[in-house]
């Protein structure tokens, strides 16, 4: 069977950082506050000027040089964003241009924190369907621009940034011992859109809009349905929890990373941490975080990972690949 091999990934963080010593400068909070609720210490912020589509192609660079292919072989390439550089066209199409990507099809898909793991189960879809051989997906988000800097109970939860990651079509046996994406899953419920939203759009305010969520809410639902979602995606690939080795999460807030690896039986030895540096980055959390992780050798080859995400709709999905 053909199977979708992650050969490389890249990740880009701004330059500029915002500590919680920063944020207490300009919002009623403090470090002590932010950390023992979320875990966070500071987040990165794009520049003046720096767009979503400039992150994406940062990351996206880094990706292919990793894999080691020239953007003209990609078939496909698929952005995860809720932070678009434009209405339309996709921003996607933005990236494509910039690398020389001449060929294929570029486009975006939002599931806002879920996004990457849509990304990702798209990009797979076309793979095994033989759409597709070679794949670009991308997580890059600026929400830094969406934020409302006086609402403490959100503007010190996110953080800017991308990730992204190349897929390749690879002829396998079809077992569990198979290199690539083993299985995806993925669900909605939008009874909850109320929960997680934006309070603007195209067709509603006609403006951007900022952030709005119901904290409480979203906690609730985020750590019952991100374990479920995770442990049917380990069955659909026929693991159990005990096999894995990697859980790399969506980094949205450390006391759901940690109730959600309980529930899955799996200490934080095996878990990776990227939300106190990062905070929620929303579809480049979880590229971002296994990028960290390649690069300083902790994902090694043959090892099984688990990445699970929820955002809002709600959405949330989650995916099972030996490295």
């Amino acid at each position: 069977m053909i199977r979708s091999r992650i050969i490389g990934c890249g990740s880009y963080l701004p330059e500029k950082i915002l500590t919680n010593d920063d944020l207490s400068r300009f919002v009623e909070t403090n470090n002590s506050w932010i950390v023992e609720r979320t875990g966070i210490r500071e987040r990165h912020i794009a520049a003046e000027g720096e767009t979503t589509a400039d992150l994406a192609e940062q990351a996206a660079r880094k990706a292919l040089s990793a894999a080691g292919i020239e953007a003209n072989a990609l078939d496909l390439l698929v952005l995860a964003t809720s932070t678009p550089d434009n209405t339309f066209p996709a921003t996607a199409t933005r990236v494509q241009a910039r690398l020389g990507m001449t060929g294929g099809v570029a486009f975006d898909v939002q599931a806002v924190c879920a996004g990457f793991v849509c990304a990702l189960s798209v990009a797979d879809s076309f793979i095994r369907s033989g759409q597709a051989r070679t794949a670009l997906i991308i997580g890059a988000e600026t929400y830094s621009r969406i934020l409302d800097w006086s609402d403490r109970t959100t503007c010190v939860l996110f953080g800017d940034g991308a990730g992204a990651a190349v897929l390749s079509a690879e002829e396998s046996p079809g077992t569990t011992a198979d290199r690539g994406v083993l299985a995806v899953k993925m669900h909605s419920d939008g009874r909850h859109y109320d929960a997680l939203y934006v309070d603007g759009g195209v067709s509603t305010t006609q403006t951007a809009g900022h952030l709005r969520m119901n904290g409480r809410e979203v906690f609730r639902h985020a750590v019952g349905n991100l374990a479920s979602v995770a442990t049917e995606a380990m069955a659909a690939a026929g693991v159990a929890p005990e096999a894995i080795d990697w859980l790399v999460p969506h980094q949205a807030n450390a006391r759901i990373i940690e109730a959600t690896a309980k529930k899955l039986g799996l200490p934080m030895e095996k878990v990776v941490m990227t939300v106190d540096r990062h905070a929620n980055t929303s579809a480049a959390s979880i590229p971002l975080a296994l990028c960290e992780a390649v690069a300083d050798g902790r994902v090694k080859p043959g090892q099984l990972l688990v990445m699970e995400a929820i955002g809002g709709g709600f959405v949330w999905g989650a995916a099972v690949v030996r490295w």
